[in-house]
């Protein structure tokens, strides 16, 4: 009897440790279309603008030359924002940063200040991107 329990026991843990071929999978640099990466960075600008407003300072964005950063570029200064692309001697600016990654199926974006950071899942199609879940925000002190 008491080997049947051991048996048992030993079989459920097994199972825990299996995983299936669809498990989660990364990308370090996701392949994300011109038109994925403008929705993506519009909508991110829009919510940074309700957080950070635009107008009161620069923005300094460190561009990678890939169609997100490009995009960002662009959203930020549609929505108000002075956007400085190189490293200067203004003191004023506000350094942020962006990331974009692949995960199982969807695309997470984040862009992020020293005082907050905004993040959302995507799902990308053809004309563009939707997103794929609530908006996160941090703030730090």
């Amino acid at each position: 009897m008491r080997v049947s329990y051991l048996l048992l026991g030993l079989t459920m843990a097994l199972a825990g440790c299996q995983t299936t071929e669809d498990g989660l999978t990364t990308s370090a640099t996701p392949v994300v279309s011109s038109s994925a990466a403008s929705a993506i960075a519009g909508d991110l600008a829009s919510r940074l603008a309700e957080q950070v407003p635009p107008g009161t300072t620069s923005v300094r964005l460190k561009s990678d030359r890939s169609d997100f950063a490009f995009a960002l570029e662009a959203a930020l200064k549609g929505w108000g924002y002075s956007v400085i692309t190189e490293a200067g001697k203004n003191d004023k600016a506000i350094e942020l940063a962006y990331s974009i990654q692949g995960i199982d199926g969807q695309l997470l974006a984040q862009v992020s200040t020293p005082s907050i950071a905004l993040g959302r899942a995507y799902v990308a199609s053809a004309g563009g991107a939707t997103p794929a879940s609530p908006l996160s925000i941090m703030q730090r002190n």
